[in-house]
């Protein structure tokens, strides 16, 4: 086998590859000899035909399948004869494909970029630390009260808060537009589902008024149609009902699978799950600080496959999580390509790190995270045992883990600066990047 590499840019490679007519012939014949063996031509018994019949039947088929079959295997063991490590799958474009010839092709594909990782002294980290304090855990609980509200049947005028039923049509140009008008609809005024001035036009209300709102649809509005343009919305309220705040008591606790431990037990389970919820905020904000360095401190070309997979796996899981009636090609790959290519470039990165240092998933830090997120459900042992029988789950686990020890990795060399903040400071989310 001939193979000849020649390089088209950085990470393309064009591969010369040239297999000779012996090594056809004999996929050929092999073919042809399993075929005789099972092959029913009328007038033969089975394995008892003629092979200049087999040939004459089945020695295209055959040979197109050997062809096949051998630019599979030859482009494969010419990349390592080559010591090339291939992005994705090879466009093939056959030179010489007659009978009795050797057969060359020209194998064209993208390789992984080849670089070491640098920069670690020049990225800077914040590291935060905060303590849940008894006024955190008190804020906490009035969140869940709220989240677990009420609303009972008042007879007085709608105030913010309150929920309203309601019944209402929408015009644009004296005209009905679609999606604009609803029956029975519930909306707590002051929750802002609803476009400006919607719901501020409706306190004061009562039960069974009807009120015209005059208001303008935001520039932004993601239905462009009526975006910016007036509306005028006819409004029924069907009823007014106020919020109630549960009482924290036993059939409160129990809502949250919490029993029989009175209103101390209570509020330590809630301290624990906030403190679990600290850990991960202060632990994801200082991920992404050494991810965001990486990134800066190695700029590295995306091989075009990688990117274009990256891309189709964001475009499967953005139908999966918003539905409808649409097949993931016929998304914009331009919306997804900024995020594929940090995803690919962190990925070649971190994997670059790992074999640098020889990182290995540290499986006491595997049973720790495992232990960590079994300890929010009830029966924290179960959790923790189908974790240990479940490869695919536990794998997962593992790829965090040794993500989590990239980081680290990367800690002992950067610039590390430790600030103390409230808990309401560490778990805000960080702020998403503007885009221009």
């Amino acid at each position: 086998m001939q193979v000849s590499v020649e390089n088209t840019s950085a990470l393309e490679r064009r591969m010369t590859i040239g297999v000779p007519a012996e090594r056809i012939e004999t996929e050929v014949n092999k073919r042809l000899q399993q075929t005789a063996r099972r092959a029913k031509v009328p007038g033969f018994r089975p394995g008892k035909v003629p092979m200049s019949v087999i040939r004459q039947r089945y020695e295209d088929s055959a040979r197109q399948e050997a062809l096949g079959d051998l630019i599979q295997a030859t482009f494969y063991e010419a990349v390592v004869e080559q010591k090339l490590n291939p992005a994705g799958a090879p466009a093939v474009e056959p030179k010489v494909f007659e009978k009795g010839k050797d057969l060359e092709y020209i194998a064209t594909f993208e390789v992984f970029p080849e670089f070491a990782v640098a920069g670690f002294e020049s990225i800077n980290v914040e590291r935060l630390s905060a303590e849940v304090a008894d006024a955190d855990l008190d804020n906490m609980l009035e969140v869940l009260r709220k989240q677990n509200v009420r609303f009972e049947a008042v007879d007085r005028a709608a105030a913010n808060e309150d929920q309203l039923n309601i019944d209402f049509i929408g015009k644009v140009d004296g005209e009905v537009f679609a999606g604009g008008s609803a029956q029975g609809t519930q909306l707590v005024l002051g929750s802002g589902r609803m476009i400006p001035g919607f719901e501020d036009g409706l306190v004061g209300a009562k039960a069974g008024e009807e009120r015209v709102l005059n208001v303008i649809f935001p520039e932004d509005y993601q239905n462009l149609d009526l975006a910016g343009k007036a509306a005028e919305f006819t409004v029924k309220v069907n009823s007014v009902s106020a919020p109630t705040l549960p009482e924290l008591n036993e059939a409160f606790f129990n809502q949250f699978g919490i029993k029989e431990t009175g209103l101390e037990g209570f509020r330590a389970e809630v301290r624990k799950n906030m403190e679990r919820e600290l850990r991960q905020a202060i632990k994801t904000k200082v991920k992404n600080q050494v991810m965001d360095g990486l990134l800066a401190a190695n700029p590295i070309e995306v091989p075009k496959a990688l990117l274009e997979n990256e891309v189709n796996r964001l475009r499967v899981q953005a139908v999966q999580q918003f539905g409808g009636n649409i097949k993931p090609d016929q998304l914009p790959a331009e919306l997804f390509e900024e995020q594929a290519k940090r995803r690919v470039v962190l990925g070649l990165i971190v994997a670059e790190v790992v074999k640098a240092n020889e990182l290995k998933p540290d499986e006491a830090r595997v049973r720790e995270m495992i232990q960590e997120m079994a300890s929010a459900y009830q029966e924290p042992e179960q959790v923790v045992a189908w974790y240990y029988k479940n490869d695919q789950q536990l794998n997962e686990v593992r790829s965090v883990v040794l993500e989590e020890q990239v980081v680290d990795t990367v800690l002992q060399k950067a610039s590390v600066t430790d600030k103390a903040v409230s808990y309401e400071e560490a778990v805000k989310p960080a702020e998403a990047p503007q885009a221009d």
